[in-house]
């Protein structure tokens, strides 16, 4: 190998991307140049020659000299660190630590012998002082006194280790799975919504005794139709869908004079017929129905009380929540005028002109968030009230649209010239780009993880818990550079003690159980550092196997996890036994072995595991899909996972899957109603009453009880 390739392999480890990776089929790959070239220049190191290499590597070690105070130290707080203070040779320094609550603590200087360093003609020096142990959680300040000025910085004092979950460890619980927007009720909209959402809830938690609700990512799409059907590629992931809301439990509802009701009925009639409707959602037509119902309220005034509840809501989002308002006023425009495309270019001038001349619009899209706030807080409080243990657990998406709300508003922490994926894998052999802009690992670190902070707030206001979609993604990313194939990225690494810090602190804070979703390829040690953390894993159970790749028996499962039969990846249990998963890729051209051979060795996995069930008595030889379906959920119940999660399409009968990976229009993703083993709608209301979903549950809750 050539002295460049070295170098630039070199730069690129130093600088966090990955030189190689293991494959799927267990054989160890090398990252092409070309793509370690286009990584870096991604990140911002554009290495295109020996010279570059040299120049980047010589800014990327003198950056810290050049700042007195790194933009940020997140500790744990059973550990103590010392944090580098860098001022000219010479120059005397003090450091204190102003608390969070107010109080301040004078910081020791303890030795440090590092030679001073020449930066364009001025030596610099480097102290270093201590951070005790034992420090209260907390976003705290720290502030270096010299004899030019006084520079501050962020240091986040995070828990060792997150204890919410501590709760379920005597008595397990067990939540249903469920779209929202796939469960309806006569009362929807032709979209499951969060009324839809609160009812669920009551039911499961009173007539099942169900602990949780597990929902889809409810983050907003575009303020107007069309809008993408993923809630897993949202326009940002802080704030909600106007899709969501329950038109009529909005208050100012009950005051619409009869003339605005008759025309939101009109709205209303448009889409209510789609209740029953089990082929296909249309998102697009709800949410213009919504629109034309919400622009009606909009136009009433607010009562006093309602305005000092508004004003408060506005304070606590802050400027976030005015940023994403005034981009969706803007995005609205924009789609109207039909000029979306200068959504991809913001420029100061147009936003500037677009607060003034939007300023209504602005307030309009505030208001709408207010509005999902408090049905979100309805609904929590309603789980609560009808006896779950957590209530609501929401889902946080990977990331966003690559045009978008967070991608304008959160631009100088994103990276641009890359997007995020998952190299390929046994399910997906081309690989997949989620099309979505990666974190930028130093800009993020830079900007002291606040951006992370907001979304983790306002996410776990109403969370009982909250589920992180791809949590080894707060460790590192597969980037694909732009203009390359899924398969053809590298992963770039995170700083996981401050991402899961910071996450671990926002959810012991607000009470919040906190499961990733680590599933895929990954480092041993990973899920043992999410353990140490008190982050749950989670468990699939055709995917839990041995060192010798035979299923894992019941009693071998993790404690620390979140485990389910199936994910919304996979069809429900009974289009699984049927094979059907491999049917559609093969039908999508997604598969690279033979059909024959595919279905073969997915059967046979699938035998290995009911073969299990049987010898442990609980499956017998004959049985069919519900009792198979009851058998593979009793084995759960007899693992010590500490949740256990039951899909609602199981509970059910469906068979067909909601999202097939790799696929965008090729299979209507995202858009499966809800409804039983002979395609017949199933409505909320049925839930309390259905008898598969009555035998199921009393099974897992017989399960759970008996251990």
């Amino acid at each position: 190998m050539s002295p460049e390739p070295t170098a630039l392999r070199d730069l690129a480890r130093d600088l966090g991307v990955s030189t190689e990776y293991w494959g799927w089929d267990g054989t160890l790959k090398d990252v092409a140049e070309n793509t370690l070239r286009s990584v870096l220049a991604a990140l911002g190191a554009q290495a295109d020659s020996p010279e570059d290499i040299d120049r980047i590597r010589r800014e990327h070690e003198h950056a810290p000299w050049a700042r007195t105070l790194p933009p940020v130290t997140v500790l744990r707080t059973d550990h103590g660190t010392t944090v580098p203070v860098h001022v000219d040779h010479g120059s005397p320094v003090t450091v204190h630590l102003l608390l969070e609550d107010g109080g301040r603590r004078d910081l020791e200087q303890v030795d440090d012998f590092t030679p001073p360093v020449d930066l364009d003609g001025t030596l610099r020096g480097r102290a270093r002082f201590r951070i005790p142990a034992g420090l209260p959680l907390g976003w705290h300040q720290l502030v270096a006194e010299t004899l030019v000025g006084t520079d501050t910085a962020d240091v986040v004092v995070t828990p060792a280790r997150l204890t919410v979950h501590e709760g379920f460890a005597a008595r397990r619980a067990y939540g249903i799975q469920a779209q929202l927007y796939s469960v309806r009720s006569s009362r929807s909209w032709g979209i499951g919504d969060l009324a839809d959402m609160r009812d669920l809830a009551a039911i499961s938690g009173a007539c099942h005794g169900a602990d949780f609700l597990l929902v889809n990512p409810l983050h907003a799409s575009y303020p107007t139709p069309p809008v993408e059907p993923s809630p897993y590629l949202p326009v940002t992931r802080r704030f909600t869908s106007a899709l969501y809301l329950r038109i009529e439990d909005v208050p100012e509802w009950r005051d619409l004079p009869e003339h605005a009701r008759q025309r939101v009925a009109l709205s209303r009639r448009r889409v209510e017929g789609w209740n029953t409707r089990v082929d296909r959602l249309e998102r697009d037509d709800v949410l213009a129905a919504k629109l034309e119902a919400l622009e009606e309220l909009f136009a009433m005034p607010l009562t006093a009380g309602r305005r000092a509840l508004l004003a408060a809501y506005r304070r606590r989002e802050g400027q976030g929540l005015e940023d994403f308002a005034l981009w969706s006023a803007i995005a609205e425009s924009a789609r109207s005028g039909g000029k979306e495309q200068s959504l991809a270019d913001l420029d100061d001038e147009t936003v500037g002109r677009a607060r003034t001349e939007l300023a209504q619009r602005v307030d309009f899209h505030v208001w709408t968030q207010w509005l999902l706030d408090e049905q979100l807080s309805a609904a929590q409080t309603a789980a609560r009230d009808a006896g779950m243990r957590i209530g609501i657990m929401h889902d946080l998406a990977v990331g966003v649209e690559e045009i978008g709300a967070d991608s304008w508003r959160l631009r100088r922490v994103l990276a641009r010239g890359a997007t995020v994926g998952a190299p390929a894998d046994q399910y997906n052999q081309q690989g997949q780009n989620w099309h979505q802009p990666p974190w930028h690992p130093e800009r993020l670190r830079e900007a002291s993880y606040r951006p992370w902070r907001d979304m983790l707030r306002t996410l776990m206001r109403h969370a009982g818990a909250l589920r992180i979609d791809h949590v080894l993604g707060l460790f590192r990313l597969w980037w694909i550079p732009e203009g390359h194939e899924a398969s053809d990225g590298a992963y770039v690494s995170y700083d996981h003690e401050a991402m899961i810090g910071i996450l671990a602190l926002e959810a012991e804070r607000s009470g919040t159980v906190v499961v990733g979703e680590d599933l895929g390829t990954f480092e041993p040690w990973v899920r043992d550092y999410l353990v140490d953390r008190g982050i749950l894993g989670t468990s699939i159970l055709w995917f839990e196997n041995d060192a010798e790749r035979r299923p894992l028996p019941a009693a071998d499962y993790r404690t620390l996890c979140m485990s389910s039969v199936n994910t919304h990846d996979l069809p429900p249990t009974a289009g699984y036994l049927a094979g059907d998963h491999v049917s559609l890729r093969h039908e999508l051209g997604l598969l690279e072995r033979p059909l024959e051979e595919e279905l073969e060795a997915d059967a046979a996995g699938r035998e290995q595991v009911l073969d299990l069930l049987r010898s442990d008595g609980l499956l017998a030889p004959d049985a069919g899909i519900e009792d198979t379906v009851i058998a593979l959920h009793r084995h759960l119940a007899r693992t010590p996972s500490m949740l256990l999660g039951v899909s609602l399409v199981d509970c059910v009968g469906e068979r067909r899957i909601q999202n097939q990976p790799g696929t965008d229009e090729e299979y209507p993703n995202w858009r499966i109603p809800l409804a039983d083993a002979e395609l017949r709608p199933v409505s909320i209301d049925d839930i309390a009453t259905n008898e598969r979903t009555a035998r199921l549950l009393a099974a897992v809750r017989e399960g759970l009880s008996s251990r």
